[in-house]
């Protein structure tokens, strides 16, 4: 496990971004696994500001990303794909047809999941898995006590991250109570994987993954087990390490 120290937000999404130019410009057809919330936006800008000045092409690139709430759909602007497509795909020159997000509308769960699965299978696989972090260290939504071996299912959120998504709806009644996620199995079969951390706020979730035991309560602990993992985060983040 690589920790590499920010100074602060800004500084940490520069250093990410360097992480994933340097994957897409090694290996120009990579497979990105992608993560939505408010830490990796930094993290897409600077991506998009390298892409403007003509040092990044992600004309070859294929996406999948980790979630994507349930019963949502593609158009309502607090889906993943809204998202996605507002904050990296419509300001680069991506091929739309080669990027992945579960179906949050359809109505059957496990066909959903089995097709998820089957869409990375088919890409080969993840060259490179960025992740932020959450307050209770789950990763996707995988919250604590999920299995470790699961791999893309549907999730039943906490009331912890539930109150965490408040922020983005109008009202707490529309806020989604279930979503999509990779599980752990698929990220950890991941070649490279790439978390960004920023914020006082997740110092002592950062702690639990890294420094404390490896389980279930703490989805995050299992990247200890990983053999390419790089952190990237602030001071504030590694106040307590």
């Amino acid at each position: 496990m690589k920790i590499i120290h920010a100074k602060d937000y800004t500084d940490m999404s520069r250093k990410a971004a360097n992480i994933i130019s340097a994957q897409i410009i090694m290996k120009p057809d990579c497979v990105l696994g992608l993560a939505t919330g408010s830490t990796p936006i930094g993290t897409y800008n600077q991506l998009v500001e390298w892409y403007n000045k003509g040092d990044l092409d992600f004309s070859q690139v294929t996406t999948v990303n980790l979630d994507e709430y349930r019963g949502i759909d593609r158009e309502n602007p607090q889906s993943y794909y809204y998202f996605m497509r507002d904050k990296l795909f419509s300001r680069v020159n991506i091929d739309t047809n080669r990027t992945f997000i579960p179906d949050g509308m359809d109505e059957d769960s496990e066909r959903a999941c089995r097709a998820y699965d089957e869409i990375i299978k088919r890409c080969g696989g993840i060259d490179l898995q960025l992740l932020g972090l959450g307050h209770n260290g789950h990763i996707g939504f995988n919250e604590p006590g999920t299995a470790f071996e699961a791999q893309t299912h549907l999730v039943n959120l906490t009331e912890t991250t539930i109150k965490a998504n408040q922020r983005f709806f109008k009202d707490d009644e529309n806020v989604p109570k279930q979503a999509y996620t990779i599980g752990i199995k698929s990220i950890m079969q991941a070649r490279k994987i790439l978390v960004v951390v920023s914020g006082e706020d997740k110092a002592e979730a950062l702690r639990a993954a890294v420094c404390g035991p490896i389980t279930p309560n703490v989805q995050a602990s299992v990247l200890q087990l990983h053999n390419d993992i790089t952190i990237v985060a602030d001071e504030a983040a590694l106040s307590r390490i």
